[in-house]
């Protein structure tokens, strides 16, 4: 193939595609550049995967560290190893953007690699392989009903911005990655901070809008060098096939009412058995017509199919929901907080046959978690993780690493709760939520933000309640476009099927904290979004109803096996004074009180422990020795050397003052002995702070403002004891 370049402009930069320079053997290839951000997407059809009951597409996103012209910062090794989560999140991304629009009954496995070859630190990498992975489908000969675009969109001064520069997200009041075509969006991805849900449909309004220019675009590039698409791929059964599905779907069409909707079925367990009798049923009568046990196994799968279909057509042509319910109506809803002894927060929330246990850990700031991917070197003091063991669905399995599914919704409840977790500086503490699924039937991630939302409250951070609900859609589609539908809340197992929607709203009683939304249409209207954020926004409020009855706000104070954290400031010169020759202050007052302290280059201290009497012992040898003496102060302090003209006095730890012998009393002294000694304790005003933050004492003015030298003492212990409480621009604070 001739090397074919194409460019246009997008949000004020040059998009530019090149084709047939790289990956020639792959059945598509593209490289996009965008700004100087650059990534490769191939597309390879692979061969029919016998006994497969499922679309084999895989989307696999590669990071590679020199394409920020960074090296692998582990010591031992030096090349990229597994996905970092950063990695998968946007391959999901790509994935749920392109996935609906292939054939879901082809059979021959598909892979897309993403390769990242360059970033700019300014244009997301994702998005540019969202584009390459679409041109590279578009222009292949693999069957796909493309192409589409997806752009980002921010809001900074209240405008919105069309594909964000990283700059520009930092200061965004929300980030929402849109994918569609012809004004009908496929895919969404938003995190915002509290954003009202009528701010949050303009922003897809006009994301939506322009993406039918760069899908036009891409249109332009596959009329040009496009190749003719392989339709021998794609399902096409011979008669004998055709008759079999004819026969199962008649025998099933004709038992679906009475072991679906004849009565409600509460629980999936109840589902499953009306599956499973079905088959059971099926199978004898498919027996009866000499029909071989391969080509029954194929209608079994079938029969799934028309039980989804008869499941979404009920509920369109009736609003007739399989478990009984309102098509706006939530399953049963249950709280519970301070679930696990011992742990610094816990909490179940349970929807229907949907559980999740949420655990909190708190740590000090030095547990906070490195990155450090291909884009991001950073530390991070949130995170949310998500395990979903095979017993939540009555499943044996095997425990292996963790899946993409569970990264991706672990990252979509973490989202959800970012918003809303309090500053460093209000709250010292690095946090870990864990969100254990206990039993799953449909929505487990916004489960695990409700959970996790109440275990941060029962730990004591300080954060406001988050929900999160799926809204779910029944469609009919002709030519590509929904004509009819109907949307409802909290979608459940069988409501997940064809024509439908996963539509994912968390947030808080202000607004909308994040969105996730895949659908297994063409592609959704604007009308069928707002909808679906009207339901989410009643839906949301319903359940921080019910969690505000089981905590209505955070504890004040963090749970007794939780470390205790004491934060304040000290002066940047002052850092080396409390490390000490080699560490050895620090770590000395470590040893002593067994506590952990982390200082900040601006001077930002934090001392942590379990026992708040090792927190308070540590700050107060900090303070001691950060003091700074001030003009007037009276304090006493130990003569540490004598010399003819004077005596040295050690005022703080790192601060001694020099009394001169003029100043040792009120009378003419003839030898500084005459008055003090080495080692003695003696009371002092300060007279004198030069330029170079030396110290003039006098113990003769402390003399003589007083009447003797009992009242001198007790005064000066006095204004020291209140000295030593340290004052700054930072207030302290305790948790």
């Amino acid at each position: 193939m001739a090397i074919e370049h194409f460019s246009t402009q997008l949000a004020g930069r040059e998009l530019k595609v090149t084709v047939g320079q790289l990956a020639q053997q792959a059945n598509g290839s593209c490289l996009v550049q965008y700004g100087e951000t650059v990534v490769l997407a191939t597309a390879v059809l692979g061969k029919e995967k016998e006994g497969m009951n499922y679309f084999p597409l895989m989307i696999n996103y590669e990071e590679r560290f020199y394409a920020a012209g960074k090296i692998k910062g582990s010591r031992f090794i030096k090349r990229e190893t597994r996905p970092s989560d950063e990695a998968v999140l946007a391959g999901r991304v790509i994935d749920r953007s392109i996935r609906p629009l292939f054939n879901q009954d082809m059979r021959c496995e598909i892979q897309v690699v993403i390769t990242v070859l360059a970033i700019d630190q300014e244009n997301d990498p994702a998005i540019v392989g969202l584009y390459a992975t679409s041109l590279a489908l578009a222009i292949s000969d693999i069957p796909w009903n493309g192409p589409i675009a997806g752009l980002s969109v921010g809001k900074i001064d209240n405008k919105l911005i069309l594909n964000p520069i990283k700059e520009e997200k930092e200061k965004s009041s929300f980030d929402i990655f849109i994918a569609g075509k012809q004004n009908s969006v496929l895919m969404i991805e938003a995190g915002a901070h509290e954003i009202p849900k009528e701010e949050i449909l303009q922003a897809i309004t006009f994301g939506a809008k322009h993406l039918d220019e760069l899908t036009a675009f891409f249109t332009k590039i596959q009329q040009k060098i496009g190749l003719k698409k392989n339709l021998s791929v794609l399902p096409n059964e011979d008669k004998e096939g055709m008759d079999n599905k004819k026969t199962t779907s008649d025998f099933v069409n004709k038992e679906i009412h009475e072991y679906f909707f004849k009565k409600p079925l509460l629980t999936k367990a109840n589902r499953l058995d009306a599956i499973k009798e079905v088959e059971q049923k099926l199978d004898a009568f498919l027996i009866t017509k000499d029909i071989n046990e391969e080509a029954r196994e194929k209608m079994m799968g079938y029969t799934h199919q028309l039980i989804y279909q008869a499941v979404s057509q009920a509920i369109l042509s009736k609003q007739q929901r399989i478990d009984g319910r309102a098509v706006d109506e939530i399953r049963s809803l249950d709280c519970q907080i301070g679930a696990i002894p011992r742990v610094h927060g816990s909490a179940i929330f349970q929807r229907g046959e949907t559980q999740v246990l949420s655990i909190i850990t708190l740590g000090s700031p030095s547990e906070e978690q490195l990155l450090d991917t291909m884009e991001l070197s950073c530390k991070r003091r949130f995170f949310h993780h998500y395990n979903f063991p095979p017993y939540s669905t009555g499943e044996v399995s095997p425990m292996r690493s963790v899946s993409r599914r569970s990264i991706g919704h672990g990252a979509l409840a973490e989202k959800g709760l970012q918003a809303v977790m309090p500053l460093q500086d209000d709250f010292s503490y690095t946090i870990r939520a864990v969100s254990e699924v206990m039993s799953s039937n449909g929505s487990s991630s916004m489960a695990s933000a409700c959970a996790s939302s109440l275990a941060l409250m029962d730990a004591g951070v300080p954060v406001k309640p988050v929900a999160g609900i799926a809204i779910g859609l029944a469609s009919e589609e002709k030519n590509q476009k929904i004509v009819k539908y109907q949307t409802f809340t909290d979608l459940q197992d069988l409501e997940d099927g064809p024509g439908g929607m996963d539509f994912k709203v968390v947030g808080t009683r202000q607004g909308i904290t994040a969105i996730q939304m895949d659908t297994k249409t063409n592609g959704l209207s604007l009308t069928i979004v707002k909808e679906a954020l009207d339901k989410a926004q009643i839906a949301r409020y319903q359940i921080l109803d019910l969690m505000k009855v089981t905590i209505s706000q955070s504890h004040e104070e963090v749970n007794e096996y939780a470390p205790k954290i004491v934060s304040f400031s000290i002066d940047k010169d002052e850092i080396r004074n409390v490390i000490g020759p080699g560490g050895r202050i620090i770590n000395d007052i470590i040893d002593q009180t067994g506590v952990k302290i982390d200082i900040n280059d601006d001077g930002f201290v934090v001392v942590s422990a379990v026992s708040k009497k090792s927190v308070d012992q540590a700050v107060n040898r900090i303070k001691e020795i950060t003091k700074k003496v001030e003009m007037g102060e009276i304090l006493s302090g130990k003569v540490v050397r004598i010399l003819d003209f004077g005596a040295f006095v050690s005022l703080t730890p790192s601060q001694d003052g020099l009394v001169h012998i003029s100043e040792l009393a009120p009378w003419r002294v003839n030898q500084v002995k005459d008055i003090v000694n080495l080692g003695d304790i003696i009371t002092v005003k300060v007279i004198k702070i030069d330029a170079n933050n030396k110290v003039s004492i006098s113990l003769k003015e402390v003399w003589s403002q007083f009447k003797n030298r009992e009242e001198v003492e007790r005064r000066a212990k006095n204004q020291s004891s209140n000295s030593s409480q340290y004052n700054n621009s930072r207030q302290n604070k305790r948790y």
